[in-house]
């Protein structure tokens, strides 16, 4: 079972969530403090930490920078007043995953959770499994119903970015960006060229397609 940490100072909210987690059917830990959650951790190892930044003893902040010079692939989500753009972008620089501001719906919580551990497994196994489809980033191989299909480079990184990203859009400057470089040459079209190509491999998938988002690009859309 997945195990979840909670750190948080106002018991009420640390019992709501808690709560809400192990009905989503997880396994809940708590702490009221950053240096409390260090102790847990000592001696328990967990799949995700779920922290406020305002805490005694040691703060969200002071907790993520422990945590990440010895763990730098352990989910971690900020969930916090603390709604200033500083805020956020010392967390995102220190490293954490997600930031959720209070008050916040326990079910987005719930989806946003799952979302990060399914990218966590994803980058921690290399591999995508979604219906009759599967890829594997080490060996490069992409299978439908355990047959493979060839793709290039370039369409085997765009097809695994999007994959580990179910229903995020993905615009056409922001692929052209990453997947392209610098490329002069390159332009929107080129994206819908390869967009196209991806289809056509894989319309024998019976897990996912690949839906344009009019005006903007394209995003997968598991079935």
């Amino acid at each position: 079972m997945i195990k979840i940490l909670i750190v948080e100072d106002d018991l009420d909210l640390n019992r709501f969530v808690a709560s809400g987690l192990r009905g989503a059917g997880y396994e809940v830990f708590c702490a009221f403090d950053g240096a409390e959650a260090i102790e847990q951790m000592e001696s328990e190892k967990f799949d995700l930490i779920l922290t406020d930044i305002m805490m005694p003893k040691m703060n969200g902040f002071e907790l993520a920078q422990s945590v990440r010079a010895s763990d730098k692939t352990l989910p971690i989500i900020f969930m916090s007043a603390k709604d200033d753009k500083p805020s956020k972008m010392l967390g995102y620089h220190i490293g954490i995953d997600e930031y959720v501001t209070k008050p916040f719906d326990i079910d987005i919580l719930v989806m946003t959770i799952k979302a990060i551990l399914r990218r966590a497994k994803i980058e921690t196994e290399k591999k995508i499994s979604i219906g009759n489809f599967s890829m594997n980033s080490e060996e490069r191989t992409a299978t439908v119903a355990g047959k493979e299909i060839a793709l290039t480079v370039r369409e085997f990184d765009i097809l695994f970015k999007m994959l580990s990203y179910p229903k995020k859009t993905f615009t056409r400057s922001g692929l052209m960006a990453e997947f392209w470089d610098y490329d002069s040459s390159t332009t929107s079209r080129t994206v819908d060229v390869y967009m196209a190509k991806l289809r056509e491999k894989t319309f024998s998938c019976d897990g996912f397609e690949i839906v344009t988002v009019h005006g903007l690009g394209y995003k997968a859309v598991l079935k």
